[in-house]
């Protein structure tokens, strides 16, 4: 049996964190794979390692021991400007704080990743965000202008735009009411099935986990359990892992 391309991938990945006299090890020697055109969510409760695994893998800090590979590069090493360089090319971001800049319009805001490297604009698919996003009227607006809901939608084709291998979302609902994160979650698994776009998502919300192909549950900075809802594991099985860790905290 073929095992599917892993993009981005961990072995024995370790953080520790020095607070004061203590260290604190914040992820405890995690081997994972994240498979190219799917949708993983890492859940569990605050403190579990779940963001600390998320910024390792997407170049935003660095592990204590272990290796980190996006694609065939290997993270674990690079210089810093050598890993601007590969977040810049190769990582979309989405934040709970949507990360604007409030001086741009909504469009520039969109585009500037794509601009500022000097890439290829791709029309098509920025018409296409656009309109599947419903902020076609919103593009001349500057952040300020625009509800939470609608400048998250800004920041998911901003990631999007420039084809990255993987987008990492970091609770990106976490900021919106119940019913713009329903719709949030959904374009972030449509992105996976149309675009064959690969998504990383920390949440602690049981509900926004259920929205991935697989739910990656930590605590403690271990895996806990792994759930390919994909395959046809009951959703509900997914739901129990994040809420029973979260209570046993």
């Amino acid at each position: 049996m073929n095992m599917p391309e892993h993009i981005s991938r961990a072995v024995d990945l370790v953080k520790v964190h020095q607070q004061g006299q203590a260290q604190i090890r914040a992820l405890d020697s995690v081997t994972v794979g994240f498979a190219r055109g799917r949708f993983t969510a890492i859940a569990g409760p605050s403190g579990s390692g779940k963001s600390t695994l998320m910024h390792c893998l997407a170049g935003l800090d660095s592990a204590t021991s272990g290796q980190v590979m996006l694609g065939d590069t290997e993270l674990t090493g690079l210089s810093d400007r050598e890993l601007t360089r590969v977040r810049r090319d190769k990582v979309g971001f989405v934040f709970q704080s949507f990360n604007l800049l409030p001086q741009l319009t909504a469009l520039e805001n969109i585009v500037l990743p794509v601009t500022m490297t000097g890439r290829f604009l791709d029309q098509d698919l920025l018409d296409h965000l656009v309109g599947v996003l419903g902020i076609g009227d919103r593009m001349s607006h500057r952040p300020a202008e625009l509800s939470g809901g609608q400048q998250q939608r800004v920041a998911l084709a901003r990631a999007l735009l420039a084809r990255p291998a993987v987008v990492f979302a970091d609770e990106p609902t976490g900021n919106l009411d119940s019913r713009t994160g329903a719709e949030v979650l959904d374009f972030l698994r449509r992105s996976v099935r149309d675009l064959c776009q690969t998504v990383v998502m920390v949440t602690h919300d049981p509900r926004a986990a259920a929205y991935a192909d697989r739910v990656l549950v930590l605590a403690d900075g271990r895996i806990v359990d792994d759930v390919d809802v994909a395959s046809g594991a009951d959703v509900a099985q997914a739901l129990q892992s994040v809420a029973t860790v979260g209570r046993a905290r």
